[in-house]
């Protein structure tokens, strides 16, 4: 098999990031992913820079793996053509604000007179209903009022931005999880179905430990920086040529002799997790004075073969580079550029190992209505010169 989701065909008509990152996951496990584009639409215009050879290099690492179509959705014949592909599809995408597919007269209604089995995959900022759904979103937009923004940060500073969009890509993660639900549901009744996916109400999920701890004390989650709310020591230290990150130590006294200082371990302010917690300030001042006494490979040779605690490397992305284990695990692939341009760039690969039927990330990312003959012909049966007599008015690139 292609991936474990071969034959299942995704209509796409997501932009920007959240959307394209839920459709990438889909075509990573082998579905055939049919990005659907404006004709007029300049190959920068596409996306965000920075441009490798006059490529957008933010489009080329969320759209690997898909097709490309073109067709313009304001004529009635576009429409047309969307409704027949519609027919043929088991899942219709996009992230449009509410009601613009509908205004179309492409929303989850009209494509669902044309196929019942259809999977309406409908992201936006807030939902489809409510009293924000009008409201426009962006990643930093979604992590504020998802609640992700007051979280992150030190304790006397701002909110932070998370440095990654998890605004959008959770999101977007969130609506992969849901299509491949309903594709299973579909499996039992026959019937497709509207998902709808908020990226505000993604946040929201991603705060689970902080609202059940407001729920059961009242308590008001905020920022702490790196450390835990739960845990002390969490978080990372400085080394003397870079960071390591020392969690959950599960055995005090001997994490304390390991690091060369067994004073620790007797003083009363660190004796329990609670008193670590309590003591948080004093505990993380002692450790970062040791911990800067060594280098990070020589905390790794005496912390963690001893299974004391958690420990880890603070690897910047050129390190990931250069990683034994991210090249033992194949986690980044050289993907060739498009257009016949010459070279490649590395992109992560997918985190979903299956044995049986792995993902697959291999291909490039679409050409602007690269695919359009061969999907037409492919979903559609028509001909290449059909399409060129569509191609010739103006309704498909």
């Amino acid at each position: 098999m292609n991936g474990p989701l071969e034959g299942i065909r995704v209509l796409d008509f997501t932009w920007a990031l959240a959307g394209p990152f839920a459709t990438m996951q889909l075509a990573d496990l082998g579905a055939e992913v049919v990005k659907v584009e404006y004709p007029e639409t300049h190959e920068k215009e596409r996306g965000f820079g920075p441009y490798h050879d006059g490529i957008s290099t933010f489009f080329f690492s969320a759209n690997r793996g898909k097709k490309g179509i073109a067709i313009d959705l304001k004529t009635e014949d576009g429409k047309a053509l969307v409704k027949r592909l519609a027919r043929r599809a088991d899942v219709v995408a996009e992230n449009f604000r509410p009601g613009t597919m509908d205004r179309l007269g492409l929303g989850y209604s009209a494509l669902r007179e044309v196929n019942p089995r259809l999977i309406y995959a409908a992201l936006s900022g807030f939902g489809q209903t409510g009293p924000y759904s009008a409201m426009a979103a962006v990643d930093a937009v979604a992590q504020a009022m998802g609640g992700t923004l007051s979280l992150n940060g030190e304790a006397d500073g701002p909110p932070m931005r998370i440095g990654v969009s998890i605004g959008d890509m959770a999101g977007g993660l969130y609506l992969a999880i849901g299509i491949l639900a309903a594709l299973r549901a579909r499996d039992i009744t026959g019937e497709g179905q509207l998902l709808d996916v908020a990226l505000m109400e993604a946040q929201i999920a991603l705060c689970e430990n902080a609202i059940v701890r407001h729920s059961a004390s009242a308590e008001a989650p905020t920022r702490q920086g790196s450390r835990h709310p739960l845990v002390a020591p969490f978080g990372p230290y400085e080394t003397s040529d870079g960071w390591i990150v020392i969690a959950n130590v599960k055995e005090w006294e001997l994490f304390c002799a390991i690091i060369g200082r067994d004073d620790m371990a007797l003083d009363e302010r660190f004796l329990t997790n609670r008193a670590r917690l309590e003591n948080v300030d004093s505990l993380e001042s002692e450790l970062a004075s040791v911990i800067a006494t060594r280098t990070t490979s020589e905390w790794f040779a005496i912390i963690e073969p001893a299974n004391v605690c958690a420990i880890g490397k603070v690897n910047t992305i050129a390190d990931l580079f250069e990683d034994p284990h991210v090249a033992g695990r194949r986690m980044l692939v050289d993907i060739p550029m498009p257009y016949g341009k010459p070279g490649t760039l590395k992109l992560p690969n997918s985190p979903v190992h299956l044995s049986g039927t792995p993902a697959i990330v291999a291909r490039t990312m679409p050409e602007h209505g690269g695919d359009t003959s061969a999907v037409f012909a492919d979903w559609l049966g028509i001909s290449d010169e059909e399409t060129a007599e569509l191609r010739a008015r103006g309704i498909v690139k």
